[in-house]
């Protein structure tokens, strides 16, 4: 299968797990993109841009790692493509300055910190955390389902893959 074909694929992926729009909001038909795949050929990691597949080329940015179980993990580059086609508060965790600065340096989002959270979240959730101002700072996995988040004063709200850079 060519990466177009599977791109075309990945988008309905994308659309089921995340909304009506997310798949070309994650890949763009207009854009490049790098389709890594498993040994078997499975599509494993897509990149923005024409990433070469030599040893020690530079990294793409990483949109999503498409997981054996079916179901996207985001990288940041996706986090972002995500929360710029998303109306809010689709797929948000949202956070006070408290949490902002360890947030965005990878550290896991507890539930006491967690101001809002979009009603739909279940555990397992892939999420974009976001700031009350609604800057993304991280993207990360779902622990709690969202009454649980709003809840409980103690517990991992989401595990959080990669953080936001200062910019």
């Amino acid at each position: 299968m060519s990466d177009a074909e599977d791109l075309a694929d990945l988008r309905v992926t994308a659309d089921y797990q995340f909304g009506a729009g997310a798949g070309a909001a994650l890949f763009p038909p207009s854009d490049e993109h790098t389709v890594r795949r498993s040994s078997g050929g499975r599509p494993r990691q897509v990149l923005a841009g024409d990433v070469t597949e030599t040893p020690g080329s530079a990294e793409g940015d990483r949109l999503v790692t498409y997981g054996t179980d079916g179901r996207f993990r985001l990288g940041i580059a996706g986090g972002a493509r995500l929360h710029e086609a998303l109306d809010p508060p689709t797929y948000r965790v949202t956070v006070g300055d408290e949490s902002e600065p360890f947030v965005r340096d990878g550290s896991n989002v507890f539930a006491k910190f967690v101001t809002a959270v979009d009603d739909a979240v279940r555990p397992g959730d892939e999420l974009l955390v976001v700031h009350e101002d609604d800057r993304l700072l991280a993207v990360g996995r779902a622990e709690l389902s969202a009454s649980e988040m709003l809840a409980f004063d103690t517990g991992m709200a989401v595990k959080v893959r990669d953080g936001v850079e200062d910019l």
